[in-house]
């Protein structure tokens, strides 16, 4: 609806004025056509630009839908197909040269055609879209109706051609696929038939496919059932299995790229690999092309050729590749010799052929057409040459009437002609360049470049432009380049915001005068500059995107500004506001475009985001800051998208571009547009520069992604507008034209003796020269040496300044030298301190701002680091948390190990998930069903068995009875045999009697309930042995903590003893516990743990609290000293003390014996007596201690040695439970397996049955569409045997008896058959070819319009003949009309006849392939009916051979059969009972072995067992006299002296208990009456407040009462006037406000009362409440 709109729109012209296109200057993006031998086509924007290849003349045809899309000719009715690119595109067709719509092709196409391609012959269009369709459609475009259509989704085509030798074959090529469509026609019915070609691999080579759907060389598995095709065991049952392969199987293939057909119906394809292919197209075989080994070797010596383009040539082919050479390839057989035919400059997009063969065209990558003639003496001629990419801006040169100017964005500047768009001249400035603009009072230009400088040009000399001046400005992009209307200043914006004005003329050198700064974006700089005005207004525009609004700025120049500019501007060249009168203003709405009026101080805005074109009114009055504008004028435009705005030079005419494409043309003072028109599209981004002409008749559009200029031109303009624009240009031009020629006359005489840095190269006329070979940068050294205006304007303002404040400078200086000194001395102490100490080089920085920003770089490093820790640390943490949930957490039994205490045996248990609520479900069920299924079998035996029993006896009857309930009971108490269960799951008390045999499993619901309680048995098995190696667990743990407690005494013994022996300490490792992995201990951290220091503050008062607090009681030690020194520090000795128990030496033992006294003898005998005694003691004691240790070693060593075995045997439970589970898991994968064989047998039958299907599907289509073209074969046929038998009829019987008939006969009409010859050779000419034409493609077939051709120049010839001057003398003019009539008449009946007999031919051989297809569609319903009967043997076969599993017995082993070949010829036939005799015998001997040397083995042990008890008694002797010793040496205390002494203990406690519940009842029932208490008090004293509330309330509402009789009787008192009843009134109303305070000041003190009473109810509740004091 949108693109309508605007055609209809852009369609729509004013009344009275009206612009058309002159010509359209545009570069090929698309394959060139030609129309004819000498006319070229191509699209370019929203045009087809017609280029006479003689005479150069072009011929525009506009597409009114937009821009253009594929494009198609077709050579022998010269006409034009072009698709435009809306929604629901259409294809146009149009006639040439007359350029008269013949047709309008409307198909369901949503999006956009991609290719189209006509029929050398017929008129027949081929179609091709793209995404959604991928629709191939078949027109016949003169009648408008698609014939035939085809969708092959998903495939995305590159190119379409007709055989130019067979309309009926058609080719599609991708970069991965080619396929040959055969359109197949009988009578008006039409049928696309496609075949794809199957392509060779990357190297050339072909690789044999075998059959997908029916593959023969599967093998026959006889173990595992039938082997399924790969579709089948991927699940696939639909369309998509019939091309499924494996990804291993699928291999590179070759990359089409182009391909040409040849005059004997093949193909010849290039490939990106470098491969020529040749295709068959009836047979589709690929034929890979080789080189000739003897062939020359190319140029530079390239080897290789990748053939992206190629064209067919007689015997060959021409090529070319990326590398812009074209070789010819003559093919020969299955070779090719390679020849260079032409180098070119730039690659090669496209080659083609003339339709005559004599020229060939070459379309390069940029778009230049050259042709290549090869029997002329120049062969190569430049059609078109393309500039060096797109079109970046456009201005007039001045007055606009003859030559304009372009620029590109590499710096190339050209020259045009405005008469017929001949480029005069070109010129490249080596860099790249942004805009351009010309000068109105010179013939002079100025162009911008990105690296900042603005070259000037003389363009006096159309043919020889120069550069005369460059202005290095700053570094930043010259975007912006404005001259105002008298060409006084040059106004040139930078992406900076810097607007620099540059003087424009050239006799100042083009001098700059300043520069003032905007935003950061320039969007548009506007002038103002009239002759009735001293001053130049500028207004510049920039956005303000953190608002949504626009700003603009505008100031005034006076034009004597290049007289006084040093009194403008400041040392560094910025232009001072005050004295341009610089004011900022802002809008509403965002604009991207503005414009400044001619009169009453408007502003024109393009609104961005809103569709309006708005005036906006400068206020007269100065302001200070920021002055918001609000529209004064709103216009809604019906353009789309971001816009632009243009005046035209006397102000009147506002012109506006949009991103739509439409050029818009309005009043200035109403908004009303006068003239629209749609230059470009939407889908080439609209028009990016627009230009008009001084007198206002020229308009110059360029578009921004399509490379179309478009000259547009008043076809019909009103008279007042061309009168008001003619008149004010010539005024313009008048004033101006002394000063052109002044400047012009200076460019002449001075622009030779300018210098600069880099010469631009120059060409005249259509240049020879690429520029995409040239350097288009300045060079490197001259960049680096030149500087900037306003770099040099700093560097001189920077001198300026130097020379004024050079002695503060010294001052300076000298103090940074002395502060330089310190910190040399500074950073020299540095590098003698620690490293701890030592400052980086980066603290000595003096500059505070540099600190500040390493400071803050390190923090936001640091931040950094921080983040990414914390991000490294949060995915470690999650990606923890996902493993411990899934192998931790979810697990019901955590899996752990158990290991042995002195042998290296380790026992694991089976970790397990809990089960499922859906798993509980299927199993119950299950369950549930065997239980069921098990009573109706018991059902069905009893009432078998009572059917039979009763012919029996009554006698009989109760004995069948009782057996039947044995055998019940036997059934329900057994189970099958463990042979027949496949595993030993019986073992671990597995209840498998509802388990059914492996031999009833036929059903898919059988398999999947017998594998659900498979999974079961294996649950109760793992679970079995889980709970046995908890127990075992729990034992370990349990021998662990006995060890601890034991090793607590062996420590003491050893530690009394002074051994060196280490005591053995068990001790769980991490498999044992690994719940330890998921806590990370202190001692596992190796890295020192970070303490903030506010913690480690409070850490360190803490610690020192703590010293305080241990040192306190410290203080007075006396007791513990005096106990030290008095007793050793004990009150009594320990018997564990006497190893250390030391006698002392008298004092007398020191002196020699001889000087002992008696008394000291004896003391000396004393003291040998008590060391004797004391050793006695020891030996007794250590001897004691030994045997304490030997015995609980021992003890630990039986008890683990104990556990050992226990863990040994739970091992080897371990092993066979876990048979169990493998032989369990085994059954199940046996089971899934035939699932999944199962499915896979079902997945193949659906899918020959839909495979069936759809082939009986298509039998019936082509049944009918045999039945179909019987019927039309028939009748045609009848046609032609009428139309046969009409012609057949001779001319005799025609004529009858007539009499002038006989003249014919006589030998004066002999002439007559002269002129009979001559018809029949006029009637057989046929045009023969020109056996020396270069034509490789010779005389084609006959098409529609060739026979009707034929038909006419027919027809001419007979009207020769029936020329009266060739009528035979004497004959009479009525017979010869007669004559010549049926002559005619037979004639075209003839015609018809041969036009009839190859409709039934083409009908024939139409019918004959659909009886072919038919056969073949019969073929493979046939081929399917058998691969399922066979598919069905085999899964009947598959249901009754099931696989079962059984145990085999130790030392047997079952072989398959096919290994099972033994040889007999030694071997001898004996008894089996010999062999059993003699095994019994054998058994018999091994028995009484056997129990002989159990009888030993039953002594020794005996032996062993009394030397046992012996050491056990006396152990039991020696630990009764330690517990003797221990009860001797017991301490008493006086509580258990009670305990012992007591013989009522028990009931004293419990005398004692009684005592305190009593107590404690009391309490309560105390604490219950004071709680009472105080409730009633709490209520009473609520009642009582209630009551005063009501009384206060009661009072309020009296004196409310009160106030209203107060007010009324002062009313009334009023009234009256009486002074007695005020002076009652005033007594009464004192007396009330007394008693009112007498009452607030009652409710007051209550309300205190009740406070203080709720406070001591409080008080008494926590007095009596509940104590818990430690009794």
């Amino acid at each position: 609806m949108a693109q309508t709109r605007e055609r209809d729109e852009a369609s729509h012209q004013g009344g009275s004025s009206a612009l058309s296109v002159r010509w359209v200057q545009g570069f090929p993006k698309q394959n060139i056509h030609f129309v004819n031998d000498n006319t070229i086509c191509y699209p370019s924007g929203n045009y087809i630009i017609f280029i006479n290849l003689e005479t150069k003349k072009r011929t525009l045809l506009s597409c009114a839908n937009g821009i253009v899309g594929v494009v198609a000719t077709n050579v022998p009715y010269e006409i034009v197909a072009f698709s435009d690119r809306k929604l629901k595109p259409l294809i146009h067709i149009y006639s040439f040269p007359e350029l008269m719509r013949k047709n309008k092709l409307k198909g369901n196409i949503l999006l956009d055609y991609t290719l189209l391609s006509f029929s050398y012959c017929g008129t027949y269009l081929a179609s091709y879209s793209s995404l959604p369709e991928f629709e191939l459609a078949l027109w016949n475009w003169e009648l408008n109706v698609i014939l035939c259509k085809k969708s092959q989704l998903g495939l995305d085509v590159s190119q379409m051609t007709f055989n130019p030798m067979n309309w009926h074959q058609l080719c599609l090529s991708s970069s991965s696929s080619v396929s040959v469509w055969t359109i197949e026609r009988s009578n008006q019915e039409h049928y696309l038939k496609a075949k794809s070609v199957k392509l060779p691999q990357e190297d050339g080579t072909f690789f044999n496919e075998t059959d997908i759907l029916f593959p023969s060389t599967l093998l026959k598995d006889p173990i595992y059932g039938p082997v399924m095709p790969l579709s089948a065991i991927a699940g696939l049952v639909g369309e998509e299995a019939e091309t499924f392969r494996p990804k291993d199987d699928v291999y590179p293939l070759l990359h089409p790229t182009m391909h040409c057909w040849t005059p004997t119906s093949d193909l010849y394809v290039g490939c990106e690999e470098g491969h020529l292919l040749m295709i068959n197209a009836e047979t589709l075989k690929v034929t890979v092309l080789q080189k000739r080994e003897d062939a020359t070797l190319l140029e530079d010596g390239v080897k290789l050729i990748s053939p992206s383009i190629l064209v067919y040539q007689k015997d060959g082919i021409i090529v070319s590749g990326i590398d812009g050479v074209l070789y010819s390839f003559i093919v020969k057989d299955s070779k090719y010799s390679v020849e260079n035919l032409l180098t070119m400059k730039e690659p090669v997009e496209h080659l083609v052929f003339s339709p005559n063969y004599k020229t060939l065209l070459i379309q390069t990558e940029k778009g230049s057409i050259y042709g290549y003639a090869f029997d002329e003496k120049t062969p190569l001629n430049k059609i078109l040459v393309a500039c060096d990419g797109n079109f970046q801006a456009v201005d007039f040169i001045t007055p606009g009437n003859k030559f304009f100017m372009t620029i590109t964005a590499s710096g190339e500047v050209n020259i045009w002609s405005m008469e017929d768009c001949t480029c005069l001249s070109k010129l490249y400035l080596k860099t790249a360049t942004t805009t351009v603009a010309c000068s109105p009072s010179s013939l002079s230009a100025a162009v911008g470049t990105m690296d900042g400088c603005v070259y000037f040009l003389d363009i006096q000399d159309e043919e020889y432009p120069e550069v005369v001046h460059k202005s290095f400005l700053s570094e930043s992009p010259v975007h912006h380049l404005v001259f105002d209307q008298l060409g006084l200043f040059l106004f040139a914006g930078t992406a900076e915001g810097k607007l620099f004005i540059i003087n424009a003329k050239p006799s100042s050198l083009f001098k700059i005068l300043g520069f003032t700064e905007s935003g950061k974006e320039i969007l548009q700089i506007s002038t103002v500059s009239i002759l009735e005005r001293d001053l130049v207004e500028v207004m510049v525009l920039s956005p303000l995107p953190e608002t949504g609004s626009s700003r603009l700025e505008i100031f005034t120049l006076p034009k004597i500004l290049p007289q006084v500019s040093t009194g403008f501007s400041d040392e560094r060249g910025r232009l001072q506001d005050v004295l341009v009168h610089k004011f900022l203003y802002e809008t509403e709405h965002a604009l991207s475009s503005a414009v400044l009026g001619f009169q009453n101080n408007r502003i024109y805005g393009f609104c961005s985001q809103v569709p309006y074109i708005c005036s906006y009114l400068i206020p007269e009055t100065e302001h200070i800051g920021v002055c918001v504008l609000k529209p004064f004028q709103k216009m809604q435009s019906k353009q789309y998208g971001p816009g632009r705005l243009s005046l035209s030079l006397h102000g009147l005419w506002l012109m506006s571009i949009a991103k739509c494409g439409i050029l818009c043309i309005r009043d200035t003072v109403t908004l009303e547009p006068f003239s629209r028109y749609r230059s470009h599209s939407h889908h080439g981004q609209g028009i990016q520069s627009l230009r008009i002409s001084m007198d206002g008749q020229h308009i110059l559009a360029s578009g921004k992604d399509d490379t179309t200029l478009v000259y547009l031109k008043w076809r019909r303009l009103a008279g007042n507008l061309a009168t008001e624009m003619t008149s004010y240009c010539r005024r313009i031009l008048t004033f101006m034209i002394g000063t052109m020629e002044e400047e012009n006359n200076y460019l002449t005489t001075r622009h030779g003796s300018i210098d600069l840095a880099s010469e631009p190269e120059r060409t005249k006329g259509k240049p020879n020269i690429d520029s995409s070979q040239e350097d288009l940068q300045i060079p490197e050294e001259s960049h680096q040496k030149e500087r900037s205006w306003i770099e040099q304007k700093s560097q001189e303002a920077i001198k300026n300044e130097i020379k004024l404040f050079s002695q503060k400078r010294k001052d300076i200086k000298m103090g940074i030298k002395l502060l330089t000194k310190t910190i040399v001395r500074m950073m020299e102490e540095n590098e003698e301190v620690d490293s701890i100490a030592k400052l980086e080089e980066e603290e000595f920085a003096l500059d505070l701002e540099e600190l500040e920003r390493l400071q803050d770089q390190s923090e936001e490093e640091v931040a950094k680091i921080k983040k990414d820790a914390e991000l490294h640390n949060l995915a470690k943490s999650y990606l923890t948390e996902l493993i411990k949930e899934e192998c931790w957490n979810s697990m019901a039994v955590k899996g752990r190990a158990l290991k042995c205490f002195h042998i290296p045996c380790t026992v694991e248990n089976f970790p397990m998930k809990d089960r499922t609520a859906e798993e509980e479900e299927e199993l119950k069920t299950v369950l549930q069903q065997r239980k069921i299924e098990a009573e109706c079998l018991k059902l069905r035996k009893e009432i078998i068995e009572t059917q039979s029993a009763m012919t029996l006896v009554k006698k009989l009857h109760e004995e069948d009875d009782e057996e039947e309930e044995e055998e019940n009971k036997t059934i329900k108490e057994t189970n099958l045999p463990d042979y027949l269960l496949g595993s030993l799951s019986s073992e671990f008390g597995v209840d498998t009697s509802l388990l059914p045999s492996q031999l009833e499993l036929h059903s898919r619901e059988e398999k999947i309930n017998q594998i659900i309680l498979l999974k079961d048995i294996i649950y109760k098995v793992k679970t079995a042995f889980n709970n046995e190696f908890n127990a075992a667990y729990k034992q370990k743990e349990f021998e662990i903590a006995r060890v601890k407690e034991r090793n607590v005494r062996i420590k003491e013994i050893v530690l009394d003893l002074e051994l060196e022996e280490i005591v053995w300490q068990p001790e769980f490792e991490d498999c044992e516990k690994p719940e330890r992995a998921l806590v990370v201990e202190d001692h596992e951290i190796e890295v020192q743990k970070y303490i903030k220091p506010r913690k480690k503050n409070k850490v360190d008062v803490l610690t020192h609290q703590d010293t305080d607090r241990w040192l306190h009681p410290q203080g007075s030690d006396d007791r513990q000293r005096g106990l030290m020194d008095m007793m050793g520090g004990v009150l009594e000795v320990k018997k564990e003390d006497i190893l250390r128990m030391v006698i002392p030496e008298p004092p007398f033992m020191s002196k020699s014996d001889n000087l002992w006294t008696e008394d000291e003898k004896k003391q000396f005998k004393e003291y040998e007596k008590k060391v004797k005694e004391l050793n006695e003691e020891r030996d007794k004691y250590r001897k004691s201690l030994e045997a304490e240790l030997k015995k609980l070693q021992n003890s630990i060593q039986e008890s683990t040695q104990s556990f050992d075995d226990h863990l040994k045997r739970l091992f080897e439970r371990r092993v066979k439970a876990e048979m169990v589970v493998n032989q369990e898991e085994l059954k199940i994968n046996n089971l899934v397996f035939s699932l999944l064989l199962e499915e896979e047998l079902n997945s193949r039958e659906e899918f020959l049955n839909n495979y069936r299907a759809k082939k009986q599907e298509e039998k019936s289509q082509t049944t009918e569409a045999i039945r179909k073209a019987k019927e039309d074969l028939d009748m045609y046929k009848e046609h032609y045997d009428n139309l046969v038998a009409e012609d057949k009829l001779p001319l005799v019987q025609e004529w009858g008896d007539h009499q002038a008939f006989k003249a014919f006969q006589t030998p004066k009409c002999r002439s007559c058959e002269l002129d009979m010859n001559q018809f029949s050779r006029v009637h057989k000419h046929k045009t023969q070819p020109d056996s020396a034409s270069v034509v490789p493609f010779g005389e084609r077939p006959e098409s529609g319009k060739l026979n009707k051709d034929a038909f006419v120049q027919l027809m001419k010839a007979m009207d020769d003949l029936d020329n009266i001057t060739n009528m035979p003398e004497g004959l009479d003019p009525s017979t010869w009309e007669h004559f010549c009539a049926t002559r005619r008449i037979k004639v075209e009946n003839e015609f018809k006849v041969k036009q009839k007999s190859t409709g039934l031919t083409e009908m024939g051989t139409f019918l004959r392939k659909r009886v072919e297809d038919d056969e073949s569609v019969q073929h493979e319903i046939e081929r399917v009916l058998r691969e399922l009967i066979l598919l069905q043997e085999d899964k009947v076969r598959f249901q009754l051979d099931l696989t079962i599993q059984i145990l085999l017995k130790q030392g047997q082993i079952e072989l398959e059969n096919f290994q099972l070949t033994l040889e007999y010829s030694d071997a001898i036939l004996i008894n089996k009972s010999i062999i059993e005799d003699l095994n019994s015998v054998i058994r018999t001997q091994g028995q009484k072995k056997v129990a002989s040397m159990m009888e030993s083995k039953d002594v020794h042990k005996g032996i062993y067992q009394i030397e046992w008890e012996h050491k056990k008694m006396e152990m039991e002797m020696e630990d009764l006299n330690q517990k003797a010793w221990d009860i001797q040496m017991l301490f008493f205390s006086r509580d258990r002296q009670k305990y012992l002494n007591e013989p009522n203990y028990e009931s004293l406690i419990a005398l004692q208990i009684g005592i305190m519940e009593q107590t404690i009842q009391v309490l309560d029932k105390t604490h219950k009456k004071n709680v009472e208490h105080c409730k009633k008090l709490l209520r009473k004293l609520g009642r009582v407040s209630n009551q005063k509330d009501t009384a206060n309330y009661h009072l309020s509402c009296n004196l409310q009462n009160e106030l209203v009789a107060v007010s009324e009787r002062k009313e009334i008192c009023d009234s009256i006037g009486t002074m007695l009843t005020c002076e009652k009134i005033a007594k009464e109303q004192f007396e009330s406000r007394l008693q009112q305070q007498k009452l607030t000041s009652i409710s007051k003190q209550q309300a205190e009362q009740i406070s203080v009473l709720q406070a001591e109810v409080e008080r008494l509740r926590m007095r009596t409440f509940p104590a818990l004091v430690q009794l």
